[in-house]
């Protein structure tokens, strides 16, 4: 199966207006297309928001029989479709059914003037499913004869973040194995990283599954069922099962693009002074100052190929379950040995202080 990048993000949300809303203001993205009642869809209301090279679709059920409805109804807003670029779509959806997986959405060819996008789901971790995407014509035009796109617009915008890096999957204890060896027999993903993560009486596995291509990848969490309960278990518990506890977007100049985020008004979590005092004796002299990654609490590790730096965001979700990463990669491929305790702990501390 020859699965390409990303193609879009899809949520599902209880208003789209209103997280488009702070997606824009907060994030940079701009709201490029839209669907429902007035494309003849009256069940939704879907909006395409656009930055750099990532593309996501927020859609609210505007009838109780669409997925989103019950969706939103189980897990509040969050995740709920992460789409696949793929050369075949009739192809792919044959060789994933044959390789075990389950059709969520069958088929389907939309054109205009040209245009023409194939796409069908299949189900991937829990319930959120994964949409092949099959492209020709011009790019720009979403979804034709589903979703209105409007007039570039001519306002100059900064391209803060640029890509999807990773999605960071939390699951139920027990279900790590069988979830990466899925991924590994349906769309031909390797396994490139693990850690086994200890905080005081808490623990997690961890293991990271990336396509052939090395443009998806996906960070799997599963808490440790005979220690003390943690944030895996409280996030499983919140959201009601398994999904994404976060999306990581990739930024060019990380120390620059946080301190732009936090002016639009975007929440990081803070890192203790100490964490930069012992940073030299734990892996040297990072390629970033010290001061800058001190004054934007962005965090640091490195793996053989070179250096990683990230910071993660409060979570703005009514439930405290899904927040962002922004990430930027000075030549590290994985996630170095301390990134996902990190993590872990600056999580940990949030939830102390809440």
């Amino acid at each position: 199966m020859n699965i390409g990048a990303v193609d879009h993000i899809e949520f599902y949300v209880g208003d789209a207006q209103q997280t488009a809303f702070y997606l824009c203001t907060a994030f940079g993205f701009r709201v490029r297309g839209q669907a429902g009642p007035e494309t003849g869809h009256g069940d939704r209301r879907s909006l395409l928001l656009s930055q750099g090279g990532t593309d996501i679709v927020l859609t609210s059920a505007l009838s109780p029989d669409h997925p989103a409805a019950r969706y939103v109804a189980l897990h509040g807003d969050g995740v709920a479709n992460i789409a696949f670029e793929v050369t075949d779509t009739v192809r792919a959806l044959a060789e994933a059914v044959g390789r075990g997986a389950t059709v969520v959405e069958e088929a389907e060819t939309f054109r205009r003037d040209g245009t023409e996008v194939v796409t069908a789901s299949v189900l991937g971790f829990g319930d959120v499913a994964h949409r092949l995407v099959q492209r020709s014509g011009d790019r720009s035009d979403f979804l034709p004869g589903v979703m209105d796109i409007f007039a570039d617009d001519p306002e100059e915008n900064a391209q803060l973040l640029h890509t999807v890096d990773h999605a960071a999957v939390c699951l139920p204890a027990g279900e790590l194995c069988p979830t990466v060896a899925f991924y590994e027999k349906v769309f031909g993903f390797s396994q490139i990283f693990e850690e086994f993560i200890e905080v005081g009486e808490q623990a997690m596995d961890s293991k990271v599954v990336q396509s052939p291509s090395g443009k998806v990848t996906f960070t799997l969490i599963e808490p440790v069922a005979d220690r003390q309960p943690g944030q895996i278990d409280a996030f499983l518990a919140r959201h009601g099962g398994a999904g994404v506890q976060h999306l990581a977007l990739l930024t060019d100049d990380i120390v620059t693009t946080v301190p732009a985020l936090e002016a639009r008004g975007v929440k990081f979590l803070e890192t203790p002074d100490t964490y930069y005092d012992e940073l030299t004796a734990r892996m040297g002299r990072p390629e970033l100052r010290i001061e800058d990654l001190r004054r934007t609490s962005v965090l640091v590790d490195q793996d053989h190929w070179g250096q990683v730096f990230q910071i993660f965001t409060q979570s703005m979700h009514v439930r405290k379950t899904f927040f962002w990463e922004v990430i930027d990669r000075h030549g590290a491929r994985t996630f170095g040995s301390g990134n996902i305790k990190a993590l872990y702990e600056a999580v940990a501390r949030e939830k102390a202080l809440a």
